[in-house]
Protein backbone atom coordinates (compact mmCIF):
# COMPACT_ATOMS: atom_id res chain seq x y z
CA UNK A 1 0.00 0.00 0.00
CA UNK A 2 2.93 2.03 1.26
CA UNK A 3 5.10 1.83 -2.18
CA UNK A 4 1.66 2.48 -3.98
CA UNK A 5 0.89 5.46 -2.84
CA UNK A 6 4.75 6.91 -3.47
CA UNK A 7 4.45 5.62 -6.47
CA UNK A 8 1.34 7.49 -7.71
CA UNK A 9 3.60 10.76 -6.02
CA UNK A 10 6.27 10.07 -8.76
CA UNK A 11 3.98 9.82 -11.24
CA UNK A 12 2.16 13.28 -9.99
CA UNK A 13 5.19 15.09 -9.24
CA UNK A 14 6.13 13.88 -13.37
CA UNK A 15 3.14 15.57 -14.66
CA UNK A 16 3.40 18.26 -13.08
CA UNK A 17 7.02 18.65 -14.32
CA UNK A 18 5.48 18.30 -17.97
CA UNK A 19 3.37 21.64 -17.47
CA UNK A 20 4.34 24.60 -19.14
CA UNK A 21 4.62 28.16 -17.92
CA UNK A 22 1.21 28.91 -18.67
CA UNK A 23 -0.10 25.65 -16.93
CA UNK A 24 1.76 26.61 -13.76
CA UNK A 25 0.49 30.45 -13.33
CA UNK A 26 -2.98 28.83 -13.87
CA UNK A 27 -2.49 26.18 -10.77
CA UNK A 28 -0.86 29.01 -9.09
CA UNK A 29 -3.40 31.73 -9.35
CA UNK A 30 -6.66 28.90 -8.55
CA UNK A 31 -4.87 26.52 -6.29
CA UNK A 32 -6.75 28.82 -3.44
CA UNK A 33 -9.47 28.55 -4.95
CA UNK A 34 -11.08 30.37 -8.15
CA UNK A 35 -11.41 34.03 -7.84
CA UNK A 36 -14.74 35.59 -6.29
CA UNK A 37 -15.96 37.52 -9.27
CA UNK A 38 -18.62 36.82 -11.85
CA UNK A 39 -16.10 35.46 -14.17
CA UNK A 40 -13.32 34.26 -12.52
CA UNK A 41 -12.39 32.25 -16.00
CA UNK A 42 -11.96 35.94 -17.78
CA UNK A 43 -10.56 37.40 -14.39
CA UNK A 44 -7.68 34.43 -14.46
CA UNK A 45 -7.32 35.13 -18.65
CA UNK A 46 -6.75 39.07 -18.30
CA UNK A 47 -4.00 38.14 -15.26
CA UNK A 48 -2.34 35.79 -17.95
CA UNK A 49 -2.69 38.02 -20.98
CA UNK A 50 -4.19 34.75 -22.94
CA UNK A 51 -8.10 34.29 -23.38
CA UNK A 52 -10.61 32.58 -21.13
CA UNK A 53 -11.55 29.82 -23.35
CA UNK A 54 -7.56 28.67 -22.93
CA UNK A 55 -7.93 29.00 -19.68
CA UNK A 56 -10.77 26.88 -19.67
CA UNK A 57 -9.39 24.36 -22.40
CA UNK A 58 -6.02 24.19 -20.44
CA UNK A 59 -7.88 23.21 -17.37
CA UNK A 60 -9.91 20.49 -18.63
CA UNK A 61 -6.72 19.34 -20.39
CA UNK A 62 -5.17 19.13 -17.12
CA UNK A 63 -8.22 17.82 -15.51
CA UNK A 64 -8.49 14.53 -18.19
CA UNK A 65 -4.75 13.98 -17.34
CA UNK A 66 -5.60 13.80 -13.53
CA UNK A 67 -2.88 16.87 -12.71
CA UNK A 68 -6.33 18.62 -11.61
CA UNK A 69 -8.94 16.08 -10.02
CA UNK A 70 -11.74 18.72 -9.66
CA UNK A 71 -13.28 22.51 -9.53
CA UNK A 72 -15.76 22.67 -7.02
CA UNK A 73 -17.66 24.35 -4.52
CA UNK A 74 -15.89 23.94 -1.12
CA UNK A 75 -19.19 24.94 1.31
CA UNK A 76 -18.85 25.62 4.87
CA UNK A 77 -21.39 23.44 6.25
CA UNK A 78 -21.86 24.63 9.85
CA UNK A 79 -22.25 28.46 8.54
CA UNK A 80 -25.17 26.87 6.48
CA UNK A 81 -26.64 25.30 9.23
CA UNK A 82 -25.62 21.28 9.02
CA UNK A 83 -24.16 20.81 12.22
CA UNK A 84 -24.75 17.33 11.91
CA UNK A 85 -21.38 15.82 9.51
CA UNK A 86 -21.01 12.33 9.26
CA UNK A 87 -19.06 10.11 7.25
CA UNK A 88 -21.24 7.00 7.17
CA UNK A 89 -18.91 3.81 6.58
CA UNK A 90 -20.48 0.35 5.30
CA UNK A 91 -19.07 -3.22 4.71
CA UNK A 92 -20.20 -4.37 1.38
CA UNK A 93 -19.17 -6.72 -1.50
CA UNK A 94 -16.14 -5.78 -2.39
CA UNK A 95 -17.29 -7.01 -6.30
CA UNK A 96 -19.73 -4.52 -6.30
CA UNK A 97 -18.29 -2.13 -4.70
CA UNK A 98 -18.20 0.32 -8.29
CA UNK A 99 -21.50 -0.03 -9.07
CA UNK A 100 -23.41 0.69 -5.14
CA UNK A 101 -20.55 3.88 -4.91
CA UNK A 102 -22.23 4.99 -7.71
CA UNK A 103 -25.45 4.97 -6.69
CA UNK A 104 -24.27 5.90 -3.22
CA UNK A 105 -22.62 9.02 -4.71
CA UNK A 106 -25.44 10.35 -6.85
CA UNK A 107 -27.85 10.73 -3.51
CA UNK A 108 -28.48 14.73 -3.62
CA UNK A 109 -27.41 14.78 0.00
CA UNK A 110 -23.91 12.77 0.10
CA UNK A 111 -21.13 15.37 -0.65
CA UNK A 112 -18.31 12.61 -1.87
CA UNK A 113 -18.46 8.48 -1.75
CA UNK A 114 -15.46 6.65 -2.23
CA UNK A 115 -13.46 3.30 -1.50
CA UNK A 116 -10.97 2.89 1.18
CA UNK A 117 -9.22 -0.63 2.33
CA UNK A 118 -10.72 -2.56 4.82
CA UNK A 119 -8.46 -3.25 7.79
CA UNK A 120 -9.97 -6.40 9.30
CA UNK A 121 -10.47 -7.36 11.74
CA UNK A 122 -10.95 -3.73 13.66
CA UNK A 123 -12.32 -2.06 10.09
CA UNK A 124 -14.42 -4.22 8.00
CA UNK A 125 -15.82 -0.80 6.35
CA UNK A 126 -14.66 -0.51 2.25
CA UNK A 127 -17.44 1.84 1.40
CA UNK A 128 -17.15 5.95 2.86
CA UNK A 129 -20.18 8.17 2.12
CA UNK A 130 -20.21 12.12 3.96
CA UNK A 131 -23.58 13.27 4.98
CA UNK A 132 -24.61 16.22 5.91
CA UNK A 133 -27.41 17.23 8.36
CA UNK A 134 -29.37 19.56 10.53
CA UNK A 135 -28.88 17.03 13.32
CA UNK A 136 -27.61 13.76 14.59
CA UNK A 137 -31.52 12.22 14.18
CA UNK A 138 -31.51 13.66 10.51
CA UNK A 139 -28.27 12.19 9.61
CA UNK A 140 -29.24 8.81 11.08
CA UNK A 141 -32.30 8.81 8.73
CA UNK A 142 -29.73 9.72 6.24
CA UNK A 143 -27.64 6.84 6.68
CA UNK A 144 -31.04 4.47 6.68
CA UNK A 145 -32.08 6.02 2.91
CA UNK A 146 -28.39 5.08 2.10
CA UNK A 147 -29.48 1.15 3.94
CA UNK A 148 -32.18 1.05 2.28
CA UNK A 149 -30.68 1.76 -1.54
CA UNK A 150 -28.00 -0.93 -0.61
CA UNK A 151 -30.36 -3.50 1.08
CA UNK A 152 -28.84 -7.03 1.20
CA UNK A 153 -25.67 -5.51 0.62
CA UNK A 154 -25.30 -4.03 3.64
CA UNK A 155 -23.21 -6.37 5.72
CA UNK A 156 -22.84 -3.45 8.32
CA UNK A 157 -22.49 -0.03 8.91
CA UNK A 158 -21.53 3.16 10.99
CA UNK A 159 -21.68 6.82 11.41
CA UNK A 160 -18.83 9.03 12.46
CA UNK A 161 -19.79 12.42 13.53
CA UNK A 162 -17.32 15.36 12.42
CA UNK A 163 -16.22 17.29 15.65
CA UNK A 164 -14.88 20.22 14.40
CA UNK A 165 -13.61 21.92 10.69
CA UNK A 166 -10.91 20.84 9.42
CA UNK A 167 -8.71 23.04 7.14
CA UNK A 168 -10.09 21.86 3.70
CA UNK A 169 -7.05 22.56 0.99
CA UNK A 170 -5.30 19.67 -1.32
CA UNK A 171 -1.94 19.56 -2.12
CA UNK A 172 -0.41 23.54 -2.71
CA UNK A 173 2.82 24.09 -5.44
CA UNK A 174 5.21 26.61 -4.74
CA UNK A 175 5.25 27.70 -8.75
Amino acid sequence: MKDALVQQEQVEMEQVALLDDVDRKIIDLTQSGLPLVSRPYENIAQRLGINSSDVISRMKAMKENGIIRRIAAVPNHYALGYKANGMTVWDVPDERISELGKKVGELDFVSHCYHRPRFLPEWPYNLFAMVHAHDHDEARKLMATIGELLGENDRGHDILFSTKILKKTGLRFNL
